[in-house]
């Protein structure tokens, strides 16, 4: 018999990935009534204007829109990396602003794992350095069995190893990838995380996200503009203005640039 775990085909970004039905019962993280108001007076620019929206729990969630639209706004305000004008946000149920910056802190490092553009990682680490920093600040081991499927999840076997400087650009944002999800946090937050990449990496990257959600149970949340990456997501919200003007369940890559081309971008 083989006991060889198997990754499943890389998606096809063209079609809708098979994903089965599931009820939504709980929310990851959610925005109410969120408003981010910069400058004052007639010179005030609204990057958030009311925005009501849940994250929920086990599924991955694009968030695109024009440049300027409140994108990377929103997802830092729900990350807690930025604090709202007026409104409110919530991890897990736990409201944000009811959190000390040392609370803040220690939910951020505990709860949520956060996948950047630039990949940030240390370059006198190895991949495996890497992958545990956050857990050796937090002075916590990793769950050994959690972190083994997550290296098998995102291939990273036989490099870990080597350090950045000895990777591809797709292989570091895999060890980002990984170094997110080894902590198991409740939710992952990824600005553009292909924004970097060639396709054919961007597109490994992806497949390895949506491996976490459907394998590991992770959810995710991602802000791009490429409507390839979108279509990797069960669900895309759309900004324009700091709104929430649309929604797409199930999206394919053309019906993303069908439906951004009505912005005029």
């Amino acid at each position: 018999m083989n006991n060889t775990l198997q990754l499943p085909p890389l998606i096809s970004p063209a079609t809708p990935h098979a994903t089965p039905a599931r009820p939504i019962t709980e929310v990851a993280a959610a925005a109410r009534n969120a408003v981010k108001t910069y400058g004052t007076g007639e010179a005030a620019v609204h990057a958030l204007d009311d925005v009501t929206v849940d994250f929920e729990r086990g599924r991955f969630t694009a968030i695109m829109g024009p440049s300027g639209s409140g994108k990377s706004t929103l997802m830092q305000n729900v990350a807690g990396l930025d604090t709202l004008t007026s409104g409110s946000v919530s991890i897990g149920g736990v409201d944000l602003s009811s959190l000390s910056d040392r609370k803040l802190t220690r939910l951020r490092r505990d709860r949520i794992g956060f996948i950047f553009q630039s990949f940030n990682l240390v370059p006198t680490l190895t991949a495996k350095e890497n992958i545990e920093l956050p857990l050796d600040l937090a002075g916590r081991s990793p769950d050994r069995e959690w972190f083994d499927e997550v290296i098998r999840t995102v291939g990273l076997e036989s490099r870990l190893g080597h350090r950045p400087a000895e990777l591809s650009g797709g292989q570091q944002q895999r060890v980002a990838v990984a170094r997110a999800l080894a902590s198991r946090p409740e939710i992952v937050f990824g600005d553009e995380p292909t924004g970097n990449l060639d396709s054919s990496s961007g597109g490994e990257v992806l497949t390895f996200l949506r491996d976490a959600v459907d394998r590991l149970g992770q959810t995710v949340v991602m802000v791009t503009h490429d409507p390839v990456a979108a279509s990797y997501a069960d669900r895309i919200v759309f900004l324009a203005d700091g709104r929430i003007v649309d929604e797409m369940h199930q999206p394919t890559s053309d019906r993303v640039l069908d439906r951004m081309k009505r912005f005029g971008h």
